[in-house]
């Protein structure tokens, strides 16, 4: 037979608490707060102890509303006075987080990491940033797990560490205005094009050159140290640079692979409208005729860019541009993340075709 007969008198039960627990000598030691103000009180933000502790008491369990004896406080704390112990648990102490408000807290920390990537980084093609939805994809891809103990910004740079020893991506450069005197701008130059750096303007105040450039945000500090040495100034115009227009991509959805071999069946889709992706591969197979024209004019000097990711020429710099606003480049942009091969505007068609089917069939209730 038990020694001690707990009776509802002699317990105190508290319910949708936070728990702060702190083990000592052996003995583990638990205060009931208000949720959401332990976080406050170790900030510094809240003074009033009354609004953080719900009642003055230790106790060796909060559930089942067990106090902490006298002796076992003696023992660990050196005294029997709640009210300092708990300052002491509330300080040392652990919080008590439930399932789901740590799975809670992990998403919402996740998601914070995948938007400073988005905004740290870019596609070294296009000149612009990804979208939120692959950041988070690819961040699943290389089996990142998200530590609550640590600094989201520390753990998006280790994230872009990672990223770019597997996929196309880089940081994107900060625009700087360096300002240093006449003598020493030269040197300046040649530092400049040692870090890759590429120069945006030039401009001469009278004994001051000052110019505007893009450099990786890695030699921050180093061009910071030389320009202080050379007596001169450094100004952040921008800590991050992406390339100009409106080429967002948040409303593209991701197509997957799976999802296009099923033998579902499909509701008839009756389209007559222009297919832009059609015209647009009109386009590009005109523009490859008129570019190997050209090339045999001209003794094997071929006119256009060429689009590594759909791999086909795109003429000009003009309609370079159009082509990666297109629903086809940006197909196969996603493609190539997952490591698949480029595919013609054609295929692109039919795949966009048919997910706006499937698209169309959550519409309909069998």
């Amino acid at each position: 037979m038990s020694k001690t007969l707990v009776q509802p008198v002699g317990q105190k039960r508290l319910t949708n608490v936070a728990v702060v627990r702190l083990k000592k000598q052996g003995n583990r030691f638990e205060i009931a707060c208000y949720k959401n103000k332990v976080l406050s009180w170790r900030s510094g933000v809240e003074k009033d102890i009354d609004e953080v502790l719900q009642s003055h008491t230790v106790y060796s369990n909060v559930s089942k509303g067990v106090l902490a004896k006298s002796k076992d406080l003696i023992k660990s704390f050196g005294s029997d006075d709640h009210t300092k112990i708990c300052l002491e648990i509330l300080d040392k102490g652990e919080l008590q987080v439930a399932g789901k408000e740590r799975e809670s807290q992990f998403s919402s920390q996740f998601r914070d990491i995948a938007t400073i990537v988005m905004q740290k980084t870019i596609n070294p093609e296009t000149q612009r940033p990804y979208t939120i939805s692959m950041v988070e994809r690819l961040m699943h891809e290389i089996h990142f797990a998200v530590d609550p103990h640590s600094n989201s910004k520390k753990q998006a740079l280790d994230v872009i560490r990672e990223l770019q020893k597997h996929f196309p991506i880089k940081r994107s450069p900060m625009r700087l205005r360096l300002t240093v005197p006449v003598q020493n701008f030269p040197s300046l130059l040649e530092k400049l094009i040692e870090w890759d750096a590429s120069v945006v303007s030039k401009d001469e105040s009278g004994t001051q050159m000052s110019t505007v450039c893009e450099m990786e945000p890695g030699l921050f500090r180093e061009c910071d140290s030389l320009v202080r040495k050379m007596q001169g100034r450094l100004e952040i115009l921008a800590v991050s640079v992406h390339a100009e227009g409106d080429t967002s991509m948040d409303h593209y959805d991701e197509h997957d692979d799976m999802a296009l071999q099923t033998n579902k069946p499909l509701l008839p889709v009756e389209t007559e409208k222009i297919n832009p992706v059609v015209e647009l591969s009109k386009q590009m197979q005109k523009q490859e005729i008129g570019s190997s024209n050209n090339t045999k004019e001209e003794g094997g000097e071929a006119k256009g860019t060429k689009c590594s990711t759909c791999n086909t020429f795109v003429g000009e710099a003009k309609q370079y541009r159009e082509h990666c606003k297109s629903d086809w480049h940006k197909h196969n942009l996603k493609r190539k993340t997952r490591k698949l091969p480029p595919i013609s505007a054609e295929e692109c068609s039919a795949e966009i075709d048919m997910d706006d089917s499937r698209a169309d069939l959550k519409d309909y209730s069998f």
